[in-house]
């Protein structure tokens, strides 16, 4: 089986390619990012992760190596240069809704278009996206975040309607959301002030967490959201 992970330059995905290598149960461990960044032991490779031409290239070279078992998607924004979590529905932003949900909506619903294929129909085989908590609306008690929320709402429908779809065609397939913690990247280092020390993770704490989780996980878990802990995180 091979395993692939996209978003290996971030610190969570770093971690989790890292992780899947040294768990030593893949033949080959592929690490795909935007920079194509080096890790020891696994094939890099560069993509654009919303550009399905480099997505079906990507696949083909992948799907002629050997069944993908793992499929984790580490990709995602928070923050950038023009796009800030908004505090009231006065800040909303075509552009910034746009930026956010092509890479926390678009981008993984893609690549599960290119890689949902290439997982065994009968064996078991995961494919799970960097969800988050704040995505969930019966849990919503804050509001604001609107892009963010909105963008990983939408994640966790998809990935419901792959887990639907994959049951048919695939009994052994699991489809999951991961909720990883608020974990010590540049992704959340504007919004660590009020996180008390012990729920601040390292990158690689939270990756050794989810993937515990992932080894956990059944056919009857696809289709819903699971935190760092492996509790469920409601719709």
């Amino acid at each position: 089986m091979i395993a692939v992970v996209f978003g290996s330059s971030g610190g969570i995905g770093r971690a989790l390619a890292e992780g899947v290598i040294a768990s030593g149960r893949y033949r080959s461990v592929y690490a795909v990012s935007r920079s194509g960044v080096e890790i020891d032991g696994a094939i890099n490779r560069p993509a654009e992760f919303t550009d399905e031409a480099q997505l079906a290239a990507l696949a083909a070279e992948i799907g002629a190596a050997g069944p993908v078992g793992l499929c984790l998607v580490a990709s995602g924004l928070l923050s950038a240069d023009g796009v800030q979590p908004e505090k009231t529905y006065r800040a909303l932003s075509a552009d910034a809704f746009a930026r956010v949900f092509a890479a926390n909506t678009i981008a993984p619903a893609l690549i599960a278009k290119h890689f949902l294929p290439l997982m065994p129909k009968a064996e078991r085989g995961v494919f799970a996206a960097l969800s988050a908590r704040v995505g969930s609306i019966s849990d919503n008690r804050l509001g604001g975040w609107h892009a963010y929320r909105a963008s990983k709402a939408a994640l966790n429908m998809l990935i419901r309607n792959f887990a639907i779809e994959q049951a048919r065609r695939a009994p052994g397939s699991i489809c999951v959301g991961l909720h990883p913690g608020t974990v010590d990247t540049g992704l959340s280092k504007a919004f660590q002030g009020g996180v008390p020390g012990e729920k601040l993770f390292s990158p690689e704490q939270s990756a050794g967490y989810l993937l515990d989780v992932v080894d956990r996980l059944t056919p009857e878990d696809s289709g819903k959201c699971f935190d760092w802990a492996g509790k469920e995180v409601p719709a």
